[in-house]
């Protein structure tokens, strides 16, 4: 009973955290302003307690900074900060890619095929919420494939640091899926692990270049274009 409880709780803090992820990143609250618990309690409908243990799980990554007797301010998200939370899953998602290329079994190869065609079929549809979900199926299975849970889990460490809705945007990039999930779908055919780590950690990189266009159309760094 009280593992239920402690799994629920880590949960309701997990929602809180995600929630004051994407007011910060969609540039909802600017550096230097303070949170306030109550509003936030009020949108995700939850009590106070799980927001600050959501707000001190921020604090640990960097988002916000506690203030003593004030309480959490937000703290910069500067474009190298994008990049570098992409460099670094570059470097995960490169050599998970990599394992993937040797230990891949036939089945999974098979399935990874499947979802391949499956991603391929909802671009030709138009179909936004499929293409996300199939590219993020292709991924899961690569990870599963290299049989490194460790590994897996480090990276979903890194990937939760950006909000899911900014994922979907990368994922349903059908231009450049359709042209690199399969290069990288062929280079595990070929068990060929180099050619997997390049490829795969190519593809996240140019995500960063992506995501940075994206929030910039959002107005994140309005003051960085107006001083240049």
């Amino acid at each position: 009973m009280t593992r239920d409880r402690d799994s629920k709780r880590q949960q309701l803090s997990e929602e809180v955290a995600s929630y004051v992820r994407e007011l910060i990143i969609s540039g909802k609250v600017q550096p230097g302003e303070f949170l306030r618990m109550e509003p936030i309690a009020e949108a995700v409908g939850v009590s106070n307690t799980p927001v600050r243990e959501g707000l001190l799980s921020l604090s640990s990554e960097g988002f916000i900074e506690l203030v003593p007797r004030r309480g959490f301010v937000v703290t910069s998200f500067s474009k190298q900060d994008v990049r570098d939370l992409f460099w670094v899953q570059a470097q995960l998602g490169g050599e998970l890619a990599a394992r993937a290329a040797i230990k891949i079994t036939s089945e999974q190869l098979t399935g990874l095929e499947t979802i391949a065609k499956q991603q391929e079929e909802a671009i030709e549809a138009g179909d936004e919420d499929e293409m996300v979900e199939y590219g993020h199926a292709f991924h899961r299975q690569i990870n599963l494939a290299a049989d490194s849970p460790r590994l897996a889990l480090l990276l979903r460490s890194v990937v939760k640091q950006l909000p899911n809705r900014f994922y979907l945007s990368i994922e349903g990039r059908a231009a450049a899926t359709r042209e690199e999930h399969p290069l990288i779908l062929e280079a595990l055919r070929r068990r060929s692990s180099r050619m997997a780590r390049s490829l795969m950690e190519q593809h996240i990189l140019d995500s960063a270049d992506h995501l940075i266009e994206t929030l910039e159309e959002r107005g994140l760094w309005k003051e960085d274009q107006t001083a240049s």
